[in-house]
Formats: C-alpha cells, sequence, structure tokens
C-alpha cells in the first residue's frame, strides 16, 4: 500500500477492510521507506494489536532501512517483499532479512522476462533435464532458498504450471550454477537513486490530489 503517515494509513486500511467487506486483512506491507514510514508504520502496529491486520510487513526495504526499522519499531516487520530473481538474487539483503527474522518476499520473482531471462541457456538447460520450463525453475530454485514467491499470470495454463514445482528439487550444481547468474542490480530501477525517489514522491503527491478531487465532486 501507499501511505503518507500515520492517519493516511489508518485511514487506508479501514476504506480496505470496507471495501472488501471483511474484518480483518492477513497480510499488510508498506510500500517504499519513504515520507513519513515510520508514522504509517506505527499506524500497521496499532491495528495489528487490534486484530484488524494478522500481519504486517514491508516492501522495497533495502538492508539500511530495513535494519532501522527492525531496530527502532515495536513490531519487527514479519515480510519484507524485493525485487528477487535469478538476475538480481538479493543475497546479501537476505542476509540481513535472516538476521531479524523477516521473511524475504520474492517481488518479479521472474524479472518480467527482462534481459532475455525467459530464454536464458543455463535456465533452459536446467529445465530441460527436469521436464520442466525456465518458470517453473526460477520459483524452485526461489522456494529452496527461502523465499516466498506469488507469480502473477492470468493464464490458466500457466497458473497450474506455477503451482507444479513440488515434485522435483534442484540438486546442488543447478543452485550454484543459477548463483553465477546474479547481476547484483535491478532490472528495473534503483531505489538508491534520488531522481526515482522524487518520481516517487511526485506519483503519491497526484494520487492524493486525484483521490482529494474525487471526493470534492462527490461532495458537490
Amino acid at each position: 500500500m501507499e501511505h503518507y503517515g500515520y492517519e493516511e494509513t489508518k485511514k487506508s486500511v479501514y476504506e480496505s477492510m470496507r471495501k472488501l467487506q471483511t474484518e480483518y486483512i492477513d497480510l499488510m506491507l508498506l510500500h517504499q521507506p519513504f515520507s513519513d514510514y515510520y508514522g504509517a508504520y506505527r499506524a500497521l502496529e496499532e491495528l495489528y494489536n487490534e486484530g484488524f491486520l494478522k500481519a504486517i510487513g514491508v516492501s522495497n526495504f533495502y538492508p539500511d532501512r530495513l535494519v532501522d526499522i527492525a531496530s527502532f519499531a515495536d513490531i519487527v516487520p514479519m515480510v519484507n517483499q524485493v525485487e528477487t530473481h535469478p538476475f538480481n538474487q538479493q543475497t546479501e539483503a537476505k542476509k540481513w532479512m535472516d538476521k531479524y527474522d523477516v521473511q524475504i518476499e520474492a517481488c518479479a520473482p521472474f524479472g518480467e522476462g527482462r534481459g532475455g531471462l525467459f530464454e536464458n541457456p543455463v535456465l533452459t538447460a536446467i529445465g530441460e533435464k527436469y521436464g520442466k520450463t525456465t518458470a517453473q525453475v526460477m520459483l524452485r530454485w526461489n522456494i529452496q532458498r527461502g523465499v516466498v514467491v506469488l507469480p502473477k499470470s492470468t493464464h490458466i495454463e500457466r497458473m497450474e504450471q506455477n503451482f507444479n514445482i513440488f515434485d522435483f528439487t534442484l540438486d546442488n550444481e543447478d543452485m550454484s550454477v543459477i548463483a553465477s547468474l546474479d547481476k547484483k542490480t535491478s532490472s528495473f530501477f534503483s531505489h538508491y537513486d534520488p531522481a526515482m525517489v522524487e518520481w516517487f514522491a511526485k506519483m503519491v503527491e497526484e494520487r492524493k490530489n486525484n483521490h482529494d478531487s474525487s471526493k470534492e465532486k462527490k461532495n458537490w
């Protein structure tokens, strides 16, 4: 979820529950460590303690920001969702998550196929070895590393393939070869880039203004 601070975050969660017609939400994540993320996370802590959220966490919190929030918040984030795929394996970030007992969750586990990931010869060869697709190899690789994966697809046959990954195990050689594919960089953009932070701040402000304008129209 996007966030602006304590009050806005609480309102957003209540509004989400109203739309979902439910009395609680299983997991709520803060999208980025920007703006008043401390106030926003404090709101999630309170909602968790009140039973409205069953689990809370963060997204795109890289090691410095994760250690920050884990060290000073009352509740250590239960999940941290970050871009994780063979070209950006988040090895160092995972070490810090493991240290603070934060579950790593893969965002874009296929990297949206950028850089020819689906056609990568290493992944293709491993897939042929087990009679699996490169997508299935990538999911199995992440799971064996202790990474939670939430692959997205609108095609029923691919959804079925994404579930069909528990009848094989990658051996140590496979895992080592895939590890060598790590480019240690995002396939999309750097969260440390000041220009990206400016873009995100502008996007949040525009959404906030659009939301306020929509309410004004309804009131009129």
